[in-house]
């Protein structure tokens, strides 16, 4: 796994080594990124929350650093693979939120790991990149069960918006404005109303209640929901789930959150 870009001032080094390609070199990058801490200390204008975990299989290296760090400044972390081979055998439904995939990839093609996953019954949406642009690639990879498809080259910008677009629809939700009954979720500004007015949630609050959210009326098992919120670590401790659960239900209204005893947490739609 390649994961390169650890911290938010490393994150724009990444950014810069794309237009840059000397910046590669391991100690002018943790340079690079070293100046940019120093000269930005705040770097408050990117959102360190992780919502989404995303899973990127992609083999170039400067277009793979592109994307990890477009993503990473949109709060989402991300699993970075350069190899069909080390791509997980299913796709985690509880875990991954959304797939990139490459089809043109140095070990095999991405259109295999998209047919093996949607075999094995995974619902995690999934978006095609490609350089191949002829119609019946992109036919092939939609009909295969690809979400979505992004030809090369496109902009890394797009890629972020398109995440949000197919996960929002799996989450069967219609806009940006995410609705559970009186509650109302905006996952990129964090803003949380309960009947109109707006409710102030600590970050790890604010990512237990939108990981409810994607399934609303459906219970989420204690186990995963650990999980979820820390998707690259261990997952956080049964007791202080409890906490930021109970600290949620005092925000929100605790009817609005139903313990199922011995399953996990549903959220009422």
């Amino acid at each position: 796994m390649q994961n390169f870009a650890k911290s938010p001032y490393e994150t724009l080094a990444a950014l810069v080594a794309v237009h840059h390609p000397w910046i590669g070199d391991d100690a002018v990058f943790n340079s690079c990124a070293e100046t940019i801490r120093v000269l930005w200390p705040s770097s408050s204008n990117i959102r360190q929350n992780a919502l989404m975990h995303i899973l990127l299989v992609e083999d170039d290296l400067d277009l793979g650093r592109a994307l990890h760090a477009a993503m990473r400044m949109e709060g989402l972390t991300v699993e970075w693979l350069r190899r069909a081979n080390d791509a997980p055998l299913r796709l985690n439904d509880g875990v991954v939120s959304c797939a990139i995939v490459d089809l043109g990839l140095p070990d095999g093609d991405g259109m295999d790991l998209l047919k093996r996953w949607r075999g094995l019954g995974s619902l995690v949406p999934v978006i095609v990149i490609t350089a191949r642009t002829d119609l019946q690639n992109r036919l092939a990879g939609l009909d295969g069960g690809a979400d979505d498809f992004l030809v090369k080259p496109f902009d890394p910008v797009e890629l972020t918006s398109r995440i949000r677009a197919v996960t929002r629809r799996y989450a069967r939700q219609a806009t940006q404005v995410w609705r559970a009954g009186a509650l109302e979720l905006e996952p990129r500004s964090h803003v949380v109303r309960v009947h109109g007015k707006q409710v102030d949630l600590s970050p790890r609050e604010f990512c237990l209640l939108l990981e409810l959210a994607r399934e609303p009326g459906s219970v989420v098992p204690k186990g995963l929901l650990a999980q979820r919120l820390e998707p690259l670590g261990e997952p956080i401790e049964f007791s202080a789930l409890e906490v930021h659960l109970s600290n949620l239900r005092r925000k929100i209204g605790p009817e609005r959150i139903r313990t199922v005893r011995g399953v996990g947490y549903l959220l009422h739609a």
